[in-house]
């Protein structure tokens, strides 16, 4: 099973993005999504975005993921 985790994109050098998951930043490449701009969120998996999704939806799968840490 795969899991792609929302991100969102602070700051972009070519084809590298700073992206920001609950606080913890990270190096994410971004050239599968070069559509992406600062202020987006994007599905990261294995350190690539791999599509840029809207606000709403970051949130409601950050809820989801902070809900099963707690029930496991």
């Amino acid at each position: 099973m795969c899991l792609a985790i929302p991100a969102l994109v602070k700051s972009i050098d070519g084809h590298q993005a700073e992206v920001e998951i609950d606080g913890v930043t990270r190096q994410a490449s971004i050239q599968l999504t070069p559509e992406v701009k600062v202020g987006d969120y994007v599905l990261l998996h294995t350190g690539y975005a791999i599509n840029v999704i809207d606000q709403a939806e970051a949130e409601g799968t950050h809820m989801l993921l902070r809900e099963l840490s707690e029930v496991c």
